[in-house]
């Protein structure tokens, strides 16, 4: 069985980490790019690298992102220096940036980029940028516009969105090995990210949306998870996000999202008085525990998911 998953964040990993347990080779997960940054002068996949350290078993778990037993050198020494490393990379992380930004300026394709770390960290899965052509989220505040990364990080998510734009998305193309998974594709779950800025973007992309039409077509479950869990995001902006949009943020806001190219879509049991709303909208919904709070949780969720796909009707 192949499977697609499209995802972003801390809890695109999770699940990628969970359907890796009974998928290996046989997933890729297609990751978006546009909260990347260039810092320092080098190229920073903030989504890319929390999948590829998660799927490696290098990922910090407490902190949720960057790699674990980090050290800070280079960050502190900035900072005695006058400078203000407001997003902090460890030595470690810094590495993985250095190699990427190298082969980078040499002239490499994002996607072989990425393939190619896939190769030096033995990860079994494939992990590939959504595109190769740059794409950058800006959010706009009360403030006025602002890069994702200033207002994710420097200021802790604390402006409330009032509009998001995904600049380079009209230039943009999913790339052939992204639209060669999907077509290959026995099952294409998206995760349950931030709708908005961790999938959004993917969906956004030229190609995705006809992607995942045609795999429709051919009789292809498309599950689709809420990352909004009793009207709660477990990490992130993302039921503010909703809110400061106009959304509702709830499993069934997040299904209205996903209406139109999800099949299924799975809620949190905690929220499955909403199953009969969400079926309204034309999806089959299912309510089960999607709690991902350890390796054990993951591979369970995940498992849940893979039946799910199999025997939709279930």
């Amino acid at each position: 069985m192949k499977v697609v998953e499209l995802a972003g964040g801390v809890g695109g990993a999770k699940l990628a980490e969970g359907l890796a347990a009974h998928l290996a080779t046989d997933l890729t997960v297609v990751v978006n790019t546009a909260d990347d940054l260039e810092l320092y002068g080098l190229a920073v996949w903030p989504d890319h690298d929390t999948v590829a350290y998660t799927l490696a078993g290098l990922d910090d778990e407490q902190r949720g992102w960057g790699l674990r037993d980090e050290t800070w050198a280079v960050m502190d020494r900035l900072a005695d220096l006058g400078d203000d490393p407001w997003f902090r990379l460890g030595d470690l992380d810094l590495a993985t940036h250095l190699w990427r930004t190298e082969r980078l300026r040499a002239g490499a394709r994002p996607t072989d980029v990425a393939l190619g770390l896939r190769a030096a960290m033995r990860i079994a899965p494939q992990v590939l940028p959504m595109a190769d052509e740059p794409v950058r989220t800006d959010v706009r505040t009360d403030d006025g516009w602002l890069e994702f990364q200033e207002y994710f990080v420097r200021r802790h998510q604390a402006p409330t969105v009032r509009e998001v734009r995904f600049r380079g998305i009209e230039s943009a193309r999913a790339t052939a090995e992204v639209l060669k998974a999907m077509g290959a594709a026995d099952a294409i779950v998206i995760a349950p990210s931030n709708p908005i800025v961790s999938v959004g973007p993917i969906l956004a992309l030229p190609g995705i949306v006809e992607g995942l039409a045609t795999a429709r077509a051919r009789g292809v479950p498309v599950v689709a998870m809420s990352g909004i869990i009793g009207g709660r995001a477990l990490k992130g902006p993302a039921d503010r996000m909703l809110a400061g949009l106009g959304h509702e943020s709830s499993a069934l806001g997040v299904a209205r999202l996903y209406a139109d190219v999800a099949t299924t879509f799975i809620v949190d049991a905690v929220d499955a008085d909403a199953v009969p709303a969400i079926e309204a909208l034309g999806i089959r919904t299912v309510a089960f525990d999607t709690i991902m709070s350890d390796d054990e949780a993951r591979a369970r969720v995940a498992g849940d998911v893979l039946r799910l796909a199999v025997h939709p009707g279930a």
